[in-house]
């Protein structure tokens, strides 16, 4: 297994006392990583910090600020790929059979491009296929990592690490075409109204050939912290 993957995985769920708990293992994961900088190490036990010493709710209500109500910080990959098209559909489904090849169940409440699932998926596969796939939404995280990087979130990091994950060429051209999508703050509701209202993202002639290979592979709800104990009416993911 790749702990680097798992520890990411669970840096990105929502926030609980298990991860809290969780905490000075993630940091020994993180550690042990010779493909990680020594700063985006500092940085991302800047971010263990915080989850492990602030007060459970202001966690909770800054992730889901973050992330659920800002389209643009979504955490489910074909948002930022196939928006509300119908192409979606057909891409969670074979991503879904993808992790089923490798006895990744996930639940019938739960989509598959969630990014924490797609990382524990990425956990327990091949290493050289895991790096494969982890270089296909690259540039997804970086438009991630560069928006948190102007709220001054810490959870930056985490994206920083994927991208240098990764280890792949960035694609200039649809990094800047993403960043030039709506960013609005999530307390601006007006603004977060209109870009839930935009249509999909697609990038020059034939739009589809965005990563194809991701579109054809790459949602869950919000789910506990890979690994750690299950809350009431949160969907579970499982081993078969």
């Amino acid at each position: 297994m790749d702990t680097t993957f798992k520890a990411l995985s669970v840096l990105l769920s929502y926030p609980s006392e298990e991860l809290k708990a969780a905490a000075g293992e993630i940091s020994e994961a993180i550690e042990k990583d010779s493909r990680l900088s020594s700063f985006i190490k500092m940085q991302l036990h800047k971010l263990l910090s915080e989850l492990a010493t602030r007060d459970l709710y202001d966690l909770q209500e800054r992730y889901v600020l973050l992330f659920d109500r800002t389209r643009s910080l979504s955490l489910h990959l074909f948002e930022h790929v196939h928006g509300e098209s119908r192409d979606r559909g057909q891409a969670m489904i074979d991503l879904k059979q993808m992790y089923e090849k490798h006895d990744l169940e996930i639940g019938a409440s739960e989509l598959p491009d969630f990014i924490p699932v797609f990382l524990e998926y990425l956990a327990v596969i091949p290493a050289a296929e895991g790096q494969e796939m982890i270089g296909q939404p690259a540039h997804i995280f970086a438009v991630l990592a560069e928006r948190l990087r102007k709220r001054h979130s810490s959870y930056e990091a985490v994206f920083r690490a994927l991208v240098a994950l990764a280890s792949v060429k960035l694609d200039d051209e649809v990094v800047s075409t993403l960043l030039r999508e709506p960013d609005p703050d999530a307390t601006d509701l007006k603004a977060l109204d209109a870009a839930w209202e935009d249509q999909p993202v697609t990038f020059g002639p034939g739009a589809a050939s965005c990563k194809d290979e991701l579109i054809a592979k790459i949602r869950a709800g919000r789910r506990p912290a890979p690994g750690l104990a299950v809350s009431p009416n949160r969907p579970t993911i499982s081993h078969s």
